[in-house]
């Protein structure tokens, strides 16, 4: 993040952040520009050996704590949580990175194996975002973020999988909009959580755009950014 960025992003100070599937180039743009920003990062992912890089690339700072988690397993995310918890930890966003890509060979390639690995990305994001909803619920700013594709919009056949399960997880993010609205009109006060959907064609080349969006959220309202579709690629 630009001293420029990170200044523009006051917002984001002291919150604590939970990036999803961090082992990624995203991730590690998203890790550094929240830390540079004053967050507090707990990076996830399965793989030991990538959080280790992870980590060794972030030693600068002293913001991230990365754990091994694999969020497609709904024990160990509850273990997680619990964990977290038991230090005293409370979140207040969650970035969502989990997912990757399989496609090609028309409608009739668009196998079950490929659907169930892309599948995936959606059961960690149900799983991370039921358990850390009370948290996200009793935050003065929670801002929640996933990464989705144009391909929503504009479906091919040899990316129908694909498409179909980014699909879900905007459905499932907006659902988490009304949620947040919902409940702050339920307790009859102000809105102060955002759950965003942030579209593009591919990251490669995006990963600071992105990073930089998503911690520049704290510095909007709540209700100017809940529920928005953003695509990266017109900023």
């Amino acid at each position: 993040m630009t001293e420029q960025a990170a200044a523009a992003s006051a917002g984001a100070q002291g919150r604590t952040v939970v990036i999803a599937g961090a082992t990624s180039a995203s991730g590690l743009a998203a890790a550094r520009a929240l830390a540079d920003a004053g967050a507090r990062v707990i990076a996830v992912g399965r793989d030991h050996t990538k959080l280790d890089a992870l980590a060794t690339a972030l030693a600068d700072s002293g913001h991230v704590r990365t754990v091994v988690c694999d969020l497609q397993d709904a024990d160990e995310v509850q273990s997680l949580v619990g964990a977290l918890r038991h230090d005293g930890v409370r979140i207040d966003g969650i970035l969502h990175l989990v997912g990757g890509w399989r496609g090609g060979g028309g409608l009739p390639g668009q196998s079950d194996e490929d659907f169930r690995a892309l599948a995936g990305g959606l059961t960690a994001l149900r799983h991370v975002t039921r358990e850390f909803w009370p948290d996200l619920i009793a935050s003065d700013a929670a801002r929640c973020a996933i990464v989705s594709s144009t391909a929503v919009e504009r479906p091919l056949a040899g990316g129908a999988n694909y498409a179909a399960v980014k699909a879900a997880e905007e459905a499932w993010a907006r659902a988490m909009a009304q949620g947040f609205a919902k409940d702050a009109r339920d307790a009859g006060r102000t809105l102060r959580a955002a759950s965003v959907v942030f579209r593009v064609r591919t990251l490669a080349g995006s990963e600071g755009v992105l990073a930089d969006r998503f911690t520049g959220l704290w510095d909007a309202e709540a209700s100017a950014v809940n529920d928005a579709v953003i695509p990266l690629e017109a900023l």
